[in-house]
């Protein structure tokens, strides 16, 4: 029996570890879809996505198409013949006529609990949220957003250390775990069973806007902490302390009444720097001073001593 002929479709890091997932399943990759190179760095220079990198270091073919919905396009990727395609946060929609190309149709790994938070950013919207566990659903793809049935699923708990970015390394790694399972199971001949999303629980994770960053210290201290969680390490949190624009990357909500200004600095020491919400206390524990490098609350108050308070 021939190989699975699988077409990957992915961008960023997260993607990877899933074509890594693809190749060891003892099926045959035979190309990779990726988002054109985009300008990056200091120097704008045009940079391969981390998918493309790892497609050339493999050897597979890789195909960059501005959008799937041309007829050339789609003939492009039925020359490929593909069995199955797998999509993992690629960053383009695939119209109904690709969907319909592969024998087995699309599969799409996707960072959430289906069906809460459909969408680019689920990872983040959950810490956000304050959501008490996440997970990965393997789908089956359809045409609407994030709507097909699942097909597999793992999950894990969201610690109240977790940021957006420890979320994102453990979701990359199960989500090649769910795939590999997925196609193990394929590939033995089982036909996994599709589960339609439930109609009730859908939120959207809308794409992370910049101006979502900024600290509001009238807002709950809670509420602050998990903007600060979810926003490292992209776009980091901002706010000012006692005058100065910092980005804060570490910070911890106290439980604690205070009757002061919302912003104002209560207390400030080695332990961090203490500063009055809405309801409660936000400890930053950790910044970044305006074209410096993220230091924690001590270093920061060797150059801003007069913010020091006993405790």
């Amino acid at each position: 029996m021939p190989p699975l002929r699988i077409v990957f479709a992915g961008t960023p890091e997260f993607s990877v570890p899933c074509l890594a997932a693809c190749r060891a399943s003892g099926a045959e990759v035979v190309a990779v879809y990726t988002q054109p190179d985009r300008p990056a760095g200091r120097g704008r220079r045009l940079t391969p996505s981390p998918v493309k990198q790892a497609a050339l270091d493999a050897g597979i073919p890789v195909e960059q198409p501005e959008s799937l919905k041309d007829a050339d396009a789609r003939e492009r990727l039925a020359a490929y013949a593909p069995d199955l395609m797998v999509v993992v946060a690629y960053g383009l929609i695939l119209p109904r006529k690709v969907l319909a190309i592969p024998r087995l149709g699309c599969w799409n790994v996707h960072a959430s609990l289906l069906p809460r938070w459909r969408g680019a950013a689920p990872i983040q919207r959950a810490i956000l949220a304050g959501d008490a566990e996440s997970g990965v659903d393997l789908m089956q793809m359809e045409a609407g957003l994030d709507t097909g049935p699942v097909l597999l699923e793992r999950r894990t708990p969201i610690g109240p250390d977790d940021t957006g970015g420890s979320l994102h390394d453990r979701l990359a790694v199960l989500g090649a775990e769910v795939l590999a399972d997925g196609l193990r199971r394929v590939m033995a001949g089982e036909q996994l069973v599709a589960t339609p999303q439930p109609d009730a629980g859908v939120t959207y994770a809308h794409k992370l806007d910049k101006a979502e960053a900024r600290l509001d210290f009238s807002q709950p201290a809670i509420a602050l902490e998990r903007q600060v969680r979810a926003f490292d390490p992209w776009p980091v949190a901002e706010g000012e302390i006692a005058g100065e624009p910092v980005r804060v990357w570490a910070a911890r909500a106290i439980d604690a009444p205070t009757g002061a200004e919302p912003g104002t600095v209560l207390a400030a020491g080695r332990d961090g720097i203490d500063i009055a919400c809405g309801e409660g206390v936000l400890r930053v524990t950790a910044l970044q001073r305006a074209g410096g490098r993220r230091i924690g609350a001590a270093d920061y108050l060797n150059a801003r001593a007069e913010l020091r308070t006993p405790r």
